[in-house]
Parts: structure tokens; C-alpha cells; sequence
């Protein structure tokens, strides 16, 4: 029998980007720029930093998980009771690079959260892919 009080959901944002992987690597793991797309945070990218991002509506406490560069990056998230993990995965293509988030670890209960994230990562690539047609 399955316990259901244990079992999550992630949300799951997949897109091609034209460009390299090194570029949106700097996009994701510099200050200056995450501000510019996501929200001020003191992030740096090595194993087991303490860092936040921080909005008017509040903070995000985190901590860096896994850092491989230009590849992957993965980091708690949480806030509000939600303890998730936000994962970055960067794979070269031909044309780009297929980059993957996903947040997991929302339980059934937190459908509003759930959706909340949903719809804000969704705003947030946007953002993301903006500010990397501006970067040189």
C-alpha cells in the first residue's frame, strides 16, 4: 500500500535556448544577472553555501546541493513550509542548449504552491531567456 502523505510533485520546465551553456551557466550563477531575471540573492555557486533570494513579498532560504559547471546545478528551496529542490540541468544541442528545471518535493497539500510555481517559473524562463539576448 502506497502512503500517500509522502508522495510529491515537481514542476518540470524544459526549453531550447539558443545559446551556449557557458552563457546561461553565468545567467543562473551570477548575482548581478539572477537579480535581473529572478531575484536579488547573495548565491554562490559551491557545495553546501547558505544563501537567499529575496523579494517584496519575502525570502527564500537555500543551500547549494550540487554545483558541476555549464551542466548541472541544484539547490534547496524553501520557504513558506515548502522545503523543495530546484535542479538545473544544461545539455548541448546543436543549435543551443536544452535546459531543464524542475522544483521538487511539493506534497498533495500544497496544491497552491504547486501552482504558484507552475506559473512563476513559467514568468521566470521568459525572464531568464530575455536577459540572455541581452548578455553578452
Amino acid at each position: 500500500m502506497t502512503d500517500i502523505s509522502t508522495e510529491t510533485r515537481s514542476v518540470v520546465i524544459e526549453r531550447e535556448i539558443p545559446f551556449p551553456s557557458e552563457k546561461i551557466w553565468r545567467a543562473l550563477t551570477q548575482p548581478h544577472l539572477i537579480q535581473e531575471w529572478l531575484m536579488k540573492s547573495d548565491f554562490k555557486p559551491a557545495v553546501d553555501h547558505r544563501f537567499s533570494f529575496n523579494a517584496d513579498w519575502g525570502s527564500v532560504d537555500c543551500k547549494v546541493l550540487e554545483v558541476e559547471p555549464n551542466k548541472t546545478l541544484s539547490y534547496s528551496w524553501d520557504a513558506y513550509g515548502l522545503e523543495s529542490i530546484v535542479t538545473w540541468t544544461l545539455t548541448p544541442t546543436g543549435t543551443g542548449t536544452h535546459l531543464r528545471m524542475e522544483q521538487s518535493g511539493f506534497r498533495p497539500d500544497q496544491r497552491q504552491a504547486y501552482g504558484g510555481a507552475r506559473s512563476g517559473w513559467t514568468q521566470f524562463l521568459g525572464n531568464l531567456e530575455r536577459v540572455l539576448a541581452r548578455i553578452e
